[in-house]
């Protein structure tokens, strides 16, 4: 039997011709090019971000390891997040009449809790690039930083785009409040100054030895240290402090911020930062202690333009005491002031490797028997004399700016 179909069994399509072809084989290879482009980019991206990812979670676990075991320091960062409405009730609204100070970071006002408690609150400006997480993440770690020598946090507020850091508020402001002013000045004698320095010093070698953590706080200065009611000194705004890792001792930037006379050479120049970094500013600290004049200012003679390398001269010539502030003559242990002279100069190297760590700073300041070495010659400040400063002795003159973005040094008890 023969069967016939009334549709075409098989068509045979007539070769294109080669135009036609020709312009098909185009279209494919910019195809095959940019999906090549496409993968090649995407393969980039996503190991960056891998990258970035895989180097966060080692960071993390390191911080998370270093507090393991410790229940103590198992802070949740939501048991210390505070209503909105809260603060604005703590601070009469962010009202000017509370407001006591104004950083580079953002304003601060002090403020009531319902159950009597003062505090005070930093308000971060709203151009902060800081992720919540983020944001979260740096609230628990430097709320576990618990010591008699740092200002405590007590919790953070991220709500309706406002980021707030609630501290517990420190009544006495802040150590150049009294040390730059030529009439309160009277007011911190000698055996309170010993204390700020030796209190200063314990906190931080919490930070960079005793809390687990290495932390550098990159702009230690007389403005950020706190005075408590019995003129105890905490150290404050953690603002600018990096974390390093369990055994990290040092990290780079490219972002240099800091406040000028306090920062060490090798972080102006090259961005290099490390907790010897923290012992430079701390050896400009004890020399400001005991002078009672700010090192970004300070300007006597020819060959001293800055207070290290006016130190550095009485010491080189035999006379140290020369240093002293006139106000500390008659309350001074000569002892002690020699030996923190000293110690200043120690921590003010310009070689990062010759200064001290904070565990031998303490020992010294706790011993009178202890032998230390002798200081080298500190950097010499390269800032030119100006007209603008005169020929003499400046106690409440002050040129001490942020490199990034400004900063008005108040006294108050801004943290």
């Amino acid at each position: 039997m023969i069967w016939y179909e009334l549709f075409q069994f098989y068509n045979i399509a007539s070769p294109s011709s080669g135009k036609g072809k020709k312009g098909i084989s185009k279209q494919a290879a910019i195809g095959i090019a940019l999906s090549t482009i496409f993968c090649v980019l995407l393969f980039v991206v996503l190991a960056v971000f891998l990258l970035k990812r895989r180097s966060r979670k080692r960071r993390d676990a390191e911080i998370q390891e270093a507090y393991d075991g410790d229940e103590t320091l198992q802070i949740d960062p939501e048991s210390l997040q505070y209503s909105l409405s809260a603060i604005r009730i703590a601070t009469n609204d962010f009202s000017v009449d509370n407001k006591i100070g104004q950083g580079g970071f953002g304003p601060v006002y002090k403020g009531k809790l319902p159950d009597g408690q003062d505090i005070a609150v930093k308000r971060l400006s709203r151009r902060s690039g800081q992720g919540a997480q983020e944001f979260k993440n740096e609230i628990a770690v430097v709320a576990k930083l618990q010591h008699r020598n740092l200002v405590r946090l007590l919790g953070f507020c991220l709500e309706a785009g406002e980021k707030l850091l609630i501290y517990e508020f420190v009544p006495n402001k802040s150590l150049d409040y009294f040390l730059f002013d030529p009439e309160k000045q009277q007011l911190l004698d000698w055996s309170k100054r010993y204390k700020i320095i030796t209190g200063i010093a314990r906190g931080l070698l919490y930070l960079q030895e005793d809390s687990r953590l290495r932390i550098v706080h990159r702009d230690l200065k007389a403005g950020n240290i706190l005075l408590d009611e019995r003129m105890n000194p905490k150290i404050a705004d953690f603002g600018m402090a990096k974390i390093c890792g369990v055994d990290e001792f040092e990290g780079n930037t490219n972002r240099i911020a800091g406040t000028i006379g306090y920062m060490a050479p090798e972080y102006t120049t090259t961005g290099q930062f490390s907790v010897k970094s923290d012992v430079f500013s701390f050896g400009v600290v004890i020399l400001e202690i005991i002078a009672g004049k700010k090192n970004s200012s300070f300007y006597l003679s020819e060959d001293s333009r800055d207070l290290l390398s006016y130190a550095w001269e009485q010491w080189r010539h035999g006379t140290p005491l020369a240093l002293l502030d006139p106000t500390i003559v008659d309350s001074c242990v000569e002892i002690e002031v020699l030996k923190c002279i000293q110690i200043g100069l120690l921590c003010v190297e310009e070689d990062a490797d010759r200064r001290p760590m904070m565990s031998s700073v303490v020992y010294m300041l706790s011993g009178d028997s202890v032998t230390l070495p002798d200081p080298h010659l500190p950097l010499i400040s390269r800032r030119e004399r100006t007209e603008s400063i005169p020929e003499e002795l400046e106690s409440d003159r002050s040129d001490t700016k942020l490199l990034f973005g400004s900063m008005t040094d108040s006294s108050s008890s801004a943290v």
